[in-house]
């Protein structure tokens, strides 16, 4: 059985169900020889009965008490291995979810955008929670009873014949409809299960979608077309839930009907051969009554059968759309190389090119930043600015031969180590649904240590967001909800920013990091950014003159491409693109300044 919390390479997880299943097969084979004493006890204490009951029947009932009690220590001794069963094969289905649970998460972070862009997260979460359930019930309740079954069968079988071949044969002669019903319904459930998981999905889709921009429905008065949208997606997953539903309903009765259809042979045939006796080539009492309870012994696992082979079809169709994750290719990859033991933070570009399908968004971009250069990327919306800010850190797959850090192509070291040297804060801040201290020392192996207090406060001062934080109603404590929803645009960048600012990393790439701040808390920032760039690269992603100026550097990007780099004082000399910008920034500051004049 795993420890809880325990650490387990997710390359030593298989993701097939046969792998899935060796794995633990340990365990399964102690869970099944459990059953199978269970079983032997079980036709044990039938074979007992029939010494018991015959020997009342026959006036001996003194020696009745000897089968009598070894059929209490029988009944005792089934229960315990039974007990024993279930906690082994049950277990083994919760390790199966734990560890490919373990994997999911893995394989998650490690996919890139072109597959959330083809998988939403409604339908990761459905596939991560219900499937994954499914599939727990398929290797522990479901793996219990197929081999409770066939034990229970041959335990039954070895009772039943050896009393009346006869009546064996006749109590078992609807035995070839039962198996070709449950083989007609099981694909039946295979394909309405997975019917109902994808349905789940888009309805997950459209819940979390709603949760998420609930301030954008309500500012649109969109709450009826929403709750119209979702009534439809709530429809279609009625209809997949009662398609399957009304399927397993049937299936049980359909099963127990058959099954009975075999004890009426039974008392039929049955009471004909104990009305002839033993000594007529009938059976006895004690033989009458050790069949029927092996019968009905074996009537429960058939009708269990019916629910494992239905439990059965909902966990292959879930694994499979397990599997869809499992088998994803990631688009970016660790290199073959070790990384150095130490990186100064240079970096350089080279004829670098990169497109979304067909859409190329970056065309011939080359440059390069010694280390401890600071390099402001600056352009119009949809210039490229935020393509090439994340091909640098390796959050987009980067073309080989295009990027390098102290000379080595970032391709060919683990992805790892370059995010750990090029830290990354995104223009869309994002915050996790805790509090603002754990934010901001995400990144931190333990952020509640007492040392990691300092760091912390450091980094908010750095960022400009202390003083906003203490007037948080519980400051540090604060927990600002999902994706920061209790805490303002300009907070919530700045929190983010704080997070990219506390690790220090060898070069710094912040995209448009002033994107939600006014114009003191942009002079702020900006002190701090250079403060922190002593000693390292820093990229600066910005539309915003003022902060290229500070940099040593500019780089102007338009359609793709670099038009212009230099000092920001050369290139507003040369009256080029970056000096038209500059222009025009000047001009709405100053009828920014004009209108504050006239109206105070």
């Amino acid at each position: 059985m795993i420890e809880a919390g325990s650490a387990i390479p997710t390359t030593a997880i298989p993701t097939t169900l046969w792998g899935t299943f060796r794995r633990h097969l340990p365990a399964f084979l102690i869970g099944s020889s459990m059953l199978l004493l269970f079983q032997i006890a079980l036709n044990r204490i039938d074979r007992c009965s029939i010494w018991a009951i015959d020997a009342i029947f026959q006036g001996r009932a003194d020696e009745a008490w000897k089968p009598g009690l070894a059929m209490l220590l029988l009944a005792l001794f089934a229960f315990g291995v039974r007990v024993a069963s279930r906690w082994f094969m049950f277990n083994a289905g919760r390790d199966v979810e734990y560890e490919l649970r373990v994997v999911l998460l893995e394989r998650l972070h490690r996919l890139g955008t072109a597959f959330y862009r083809r998988m939403s997260s409604g339908d990761i979460m459905s596939r991560s929670t219900s499937d994954l359930q499914q599939v727990r019930l398929l290797f522990g309740f479901g793996v219990l009873n197929i081999v409770n079954v066939v034990f229970a069968f041959g335990s039954a079988m070895q009772i039943m014949v050896s009393v009346s071949v006869k009546l064996t044969l006749v109590s078992l002669a609807n035995m070839p409809l039962l198996v070709l019903f449950t083989r007609t319904l099981a694909k039946g459930l295979y394909t309405r299960t997975r019917d109902n998981q994808e349905t789940l999905g888009k309805l997950s889709e459209t819940v979390q979608g709603n949760l998420a921009g609930i301030r954008v429905v309500r500012s649109f008065a969109l709450e009826a077309f929403e709750r119209e949208r979702f009534a439809k997606v709530n429809a279609d997953y009625l209809r997949a839930s009662l398609a399957i539903a009304r399927l397993r309903g049937s299936l049980g009765p359909m099963v127990g009907a058959v099954s009975a259809s075999g004890v009426l042979l039974f008392f039929w045939y049955g009471a004909t051969l104990l009305l002839r006796g033993p000594n007529r080539d009938g059976i006895s009492h004690g033989q009458f009554f050790a069949f029927w309870q092996a019968s009905m012994r074996m009537a429960w696992p058939m009708l269990a059968f019916g629910f494992s082979i239905s439990m059965i079809q909902r966990g292959r169709a879930g694994f499979i759309r397990l599997k869809e994750i499992f088998d994803a290719e990631p688009e970016i990859v660790d290199g073959p190389s070790a990384p150095p033991a130490h990186f100064s933070g240079a970096i350089s570009v080279k004829n670098l090119n990169f497109a979304y399908g067909k859409r190329t968004v970056l065309n011939d971009v080359t440059f390069e930043l010694k280390a401890g250069e600071s390099v402001a990327i600056v352009g119009k919306t949809g210039s490229g600015k935020s393509t090439l800010a994340m091909l640098l850190a390796r959050l987009l797959p980067t073309p080989t031969g295009t990027v390098f850090l102290d000379g080595l192509d970032v391709c060919t070291l683990p992805v790892k180590s370059v995010r750990q040297v090029i830290g990354y804060a995104q223009q869309d801040a994002f915050l996790f649904s805790n509090s603002v201290a754990r934010n901001i020392a995400f990144a931190l192996d333990n952020p509640d240590a007492a040392e990691a207090t300092p760091l912390i406060e450091r980094a908010a001062r750095e960022a400009q967001v202390y003083d906003d934080v203490q007037r948080l109603p519980e400051q540090f404590d604060t927990v600002v909800g999902e994706r920061g929803v209790q805490v303002s645009g300009g907070q919530k960048q700045r929190i983010a920013l704080a997070r990219a600012l506390l690790l220090q990393p060898k070069a710094l790439i912040l995209d448009d990091p002033l994107s939600a701040v006014d114009a003191k808390t942009e002079a702020s920032i900006l002190q701090a950014i250079e403060a922190h760039a002593k000693g390292r690269t820093v990229i600066l992603v910005t539309h915003r003159i003022a902060a290229a100026a500070r940099c040593d550097r500019v780089v102007v990007l338009d359609e793709g491409a670099i038009v212009e780099t230099g000092t920001h004082e050369a290139l507003l000399r040369a009256r080029g693109l970056y000096a038209t910008f500059a222009e025009q920034q000047r001009r709405e500051t100053a009828l920014d300044a004009l209108a504050h004049q006239e109206h105070p």
